[in-house]
């Protein structure tokens, strides 16, 4: 048997006094508040059997998979953090400004939002979700039972729940549902797909840190 359950944690808030698109950056760490965001995730799941951790390669991902170690450090079969390039931020053309700022700066750079539903910006979303859908994949298979969490982002973690959902993945970014270190968990059915040959389905969304959103400066642009 594989996997009973996979969840998608999104990152803690980021230290990120000047407001700019970090992206792929490295050395981008979370904030003392993101640091609690992060650990409120990991207890919110306390007597579960969470036995394997990945994450994104980026400082922020992996720094918010730390309390996930420490909650279930009985439990893992997989000792220590699992790093799985699949999960990381997408490629963007704005990384490393504050996008209001260099928009106003230079309007030319207005040419690069020209399609978004591709987006013109950066990695295609179809592409994002296609390797984030890999990595689901790849964790469900890489146990035979128990929990899987995997830490990442929220446009790579939002494809996977579009896709899942068979949605469009094209969607206003102030409108998706996958708030600071919340979690989305799939599952596998046997019976769903197109056609009945099983699929990944969408059985839970929790916001562990909810409470904390309000005091949040950076909510990240991607």
């Amino acid at each position: 048997m594989p996997a009973d359950l996979i969840h998608l944690v999104r990152h803690g808030e980021v230290l990120n006094p000047g407001g700019v698109l970090y992206g792929r950056l490295p050395e981008f760490h979370l904030s003392e508040l993101g640091r609690q965001m992060a650990k409120l995730a990991a207890e919110s799941m306390a007597g579960r059997r969470i036995v394997k951790v990945n994450a994104s390669p980026l400082t922020r991902t992996r720094e918010s998979a730390q309390p996930w170690l420490e909650e279930f450090r009985g439990v893992l079969e997989t000792p220590g953090l699992e790093i799985d390039d699949r999960l990381i931020e997408p490629e963007n053309k704005f990384e490393g400004a504050n996008i209001r700022t260099a928009l106003r700066r230079n309007p030319l750079l207005a040419r690069r939002l020209i399609n978004p539903w591709k987006p013109s910006w950066g990695e295609p979303f179809v592409s994002v979700a296609a390797r984030m859908m890999a990595a689901v994949a790849a964790a469900h298979d890489s146990v035979e039972r128990g929990e899987v969490v995997l830490v990442s982002h929220q446009l790579p973690i939002w494809m996977v729940s579009r896709t899942v959902q068979g949605k469009p993945l094209a969607t206003d970014p102030r409108h998706r549902r996958c708030s600071l270190s919340s979690i989305t968990t799939l599952a596998w059915d046997p019976s769903a797909g197109a056609d009945g040959a099983g699929a990944f389905v969408e059985v839970d969304y929790q916001e562990p840190a909810a409470a904390l959103l309000a005091e949040s400066i950076d909510l990240g642009a991607v």
